[in-house]
């Protein structure tokens, strides 16, 4: 009986919404906003979390943001249930082709992917690429190896055992991490490759930044590549990682604006992982909002589309970008932000301008 009911009130809408013809469309496109959805990456999280609120509390409009991983924003960008999805790794050719409208990429922010580990006494330590590569493919398994030694003379390095911790769930810090390993080691290239999610040869696995974050804190001699601000809000170490230039860099708002110093094409989709910067942080990455060129999918109303316009416009601004370093994040380049408001001007509601 409740299958009946349920579907006799969708005949009847149905067929009510078909007898309003044009006026009925005209009154679904006029509908007011009550809130904009969004969902993906846990990287750039604390900065949306922030900023979001932010714009909640001034402009009125509800805007709820679930870092669900850059897997899963993409998915529901994909699926056509959000506002805007979030990513740390920009859509391959391949991948929009895959989507079923024209995908736009706007930059929020920069960022930084860490090393952090966990050892007794907080030691210092520094990494070049050949450490990064032994102890991410679990070539080097102790934490006193001579290797790790030869470089870091100073530390006290405890004969315990090395855990990797990486993430379970599709990443686009995952991406970040192992798109700067397959530029400084072509056995990483070769066996293991950039990715959001990959086959791992050691360690455990946890879900999202947070997760991955809890695990090296609770755990005795743990290394992961998590977001900055997530080591920072938990106080665990950092190593600074050499860069191309030969120097020993940490990540700071300095170092990973340093690191977008180079060209940035016309649709900002763009790798800065490895930069040759002499004082760039080399794990350092845009991060993305990204929504549909074509706003008017599922029955959205105008003011939705331009509602979310307003938004995407409003993070490029001064008020949003100024909270980047309080949560460890770095300010968008100038040259970005441009660049991001020309792409903004591309969105369409029924195929004309917002």
């Amino acid at each position: 009986m409740k299958k009946f009911q349920l579907l006799l009130v969708t005949i009847i809408s149905i067929s009510l919404m078909t007898s309003c013809g044009d006026s009925g469309k005209k009154q679904s496109n006029e509908k007011k906003a009550k809130a904009l959805t969004g969902a993906g990456a846990t990287f750039p999280q604390p900065f949306y979390n922030t900023i979001f609120k932010t714009y909640t509390k001034s402009k009125g409009l509800l805007v709820t943001y679930g870092g669900i991983g850059s897997g899963g924003g993409i998915r529901s960008l994909k699926d056509k249930i959000v506002d805007f999805g979030a990513t740390d790794a920009f859509l391959s050719d391949k991948k929009l082709a895959e989507m079923p409208g024209d995908v736009l990429h706007i930059p929020s922010c920069l960022g930084a992917v860490v090393a952090a580990y966990n050892l007794p006494g907080k030691p210092e330590l520094k990494f070049t690429s050949e450490l990064m590569e032994g102890i991410f493919m679990g070539k080097i398994t102790k934490w006193n190896d001579e290797r790790i030694a030869k470089i870091n003379p100073d530390a006290q390095l405890p004969d315990l055992a090395i855990t990797v911790v990486y993430r379970s769930d599709g990443s686009g810090t995952t991406f970040i991490f192992s798109d700067y390993m397959s530029k400084v080691s072509s056995d990483w290239k070769e066996k293991i490759g950039a990715g959001k999610a990959l086959n791992w040869p050691t360690g455990i696995a946890a879900k999202g930044n947070p997760g991955v974050a809890g695990t090296i804190s609770s755990t005795e001699g743990a290394i992961g590549y998590i977001g900055s601000e997530y080591a920072f809000a938990q106080g665990i170490p950092v190593a600074s990682i050499q860069n191309q230039a030969g120097n020993f860099i940490k990540p700071s708002v300095a170092s990973v604006s340093d690191a977008a110093a180079g060209e940035i094409p016309n649709d900002t989709r763009v790798t800065l992982t490895n930069t040759s910067a002499e004082q760039g942080y080399p794990i350092s990455s845009f991060t993305w909002l990204i929504v549909y060129k074509e706003q008017s999918y599922n029955g959205r109303s105008k003011d939705q589309a331009m509602q979310t316009k307003l938004l995407l416009s409003w993070v490029l601004g001064q008020e949003a970008q100024i909270q980047t370093s309080k949560v460890h994040y770095a300010p968008l380049p100038e040259k970005a932000v441009l660049k991001a408001h020309q792409i903004l001007d591309l969105m369409t509601y029924n195929g004309k301008g917002l």
